[in-house]
């Protein structure tokens, strides 16, 4: 930590001039007797800082020096803050417990530069507010901490997670790392020598083990990450469902199945006499088709798979017997 307070020492003196140790110390929540021993410490580094005793007397850098982390351009400055601010505002970094220190370091950064370019940060709170979350966000990840303490520590996980009929199945894998997708979050992980991915609140349960692993050298998060997402686009959905959709609520369907739709709703046929189209639907599985359309109430009916058809007639005869005897 001594390296960056020294740095923004630096950044402090440049931008704002002559300043008292008592002005530093309360910038950088320290005590006088420690900006005493950092100055010192400069001194000896070879910067050119000198003190001036009296009532206004206080640190200084001779006016020629300067260090190659300022001199920012307007554009840059506002590049700069806007991307801090947005980073600072993320979910995901919260969730992470990293949010209050981006914000922290927003605000060094903000005090450090001269006073014309920390107006902008002030312009752009007030301009731009960029929520990065979707809608349909995981509400609260309770197996991030462990999940995120074994990826930074290339320790093994134990993980839970429910099958289809109840059934749970309890694997020990390799977590590579966790990616965040419009409010989601996904774990990257190698089992059996396979990269695999997985949506964390799929978890039951993730425990952190002793053992350790060697990530592969070769292997690039990024890299595998956009690989992922262009064979998902392109590969054949894991569960297609023949349904009747509201002809009234088709327009909302890109938001439910995004590009995977767009093709269909461009050779629309026309509405039945009840006001409904047919369309097949693309899901991932048996249980995310159930989950979200069960949500979509009577805009969608499902005509096959019949089994699919008959649990969604049991989940909502259930649901109406709980409303029709409620107290």
């Amino acid at each position: 930590m001594r390296a960056d307070r020294l740095l923004s020492l630096l950044l402090l003196l440049q931008a704002r001039g002559r300043l008292s140790a008592a002005r530093l110390a309360a910038e950088l929540d320290v005590s006088p007797r420690t900006i005493y021993r950092d100055m010192l410490a400069l001194s000896s580094a070879g910067v050119p800082v000198y003190a001036e005793a009296g009532r206004d007397g206080g640190y200084a850098l001779v006016e020629s020096y300067r260090t190659n982390l300022t001199g920012l351009k307007e554009s840059e400055a506002r590049a700069l803050f806007l991307a801090l601010a947005t980073f600072s505002a993320s979910q995901p970094l919260a969730d992470l417990g990293v949010g209050a220190a981006l914000e922290s370091a927003l605000r060094k950064l903000t005090a450090a530069l001269p006073a014309a370019s920390r107006g902008e940060e002030a312009l752009l709170r007030q301009r731009f507010l960029l929520d990065t979350a979707g809608w349909d966000v995981d509400a609260g990840v309770p197996n991030l901490p462990a999940v995120q303490a074994a990826v930074w520590q290339d320790r093994c996980l134990l993980i839970r997670y429910a099958l289809f009929g109840g059934m749970v199945s309890e694997q020990k894998i390799e977590p590579y790392g966790l990616v965040v997708k419009a409010g989601v979050w996904y774990l990257v992980y190698a089992r059996l020598g396979r990269v695999q991915v997985r949506r964390l609140a799929e978890l039951l349960d993730a425990q952190p083990l002793e053992d350790s692993f060697t990530r592969p050298a070769e292997f690039d998060l990024r890299a595998f990450w956009q690989a992922y997402l262009s064979e998902r686009q392109g590969a054949t959905p894991g569960f297609v469902v023949r349904a009747r959709v509201a002809a009234s609520f088709t327009g909302q369907l890109h938001y439910y199945f995004g590009s995977a739709i767009q093709q269909q709703l461009a050779h629309l046929s026309p509405p039945d006499s009840a006001g409904y189209v047919t369309l097949e639907l693309p899901f991932d599985s048996f249980d995310d088709a159930r989950r979200r359309l069960l949500g979509l109430g009577r805009a969608v009916e499902v005509l096959h798979p019949p089994e699919l058809r008959l649990t969604l007639q049991d989940y909502a005869a259930q649901i109406l017997d709980l409303y029709t005897h409620a107290a």
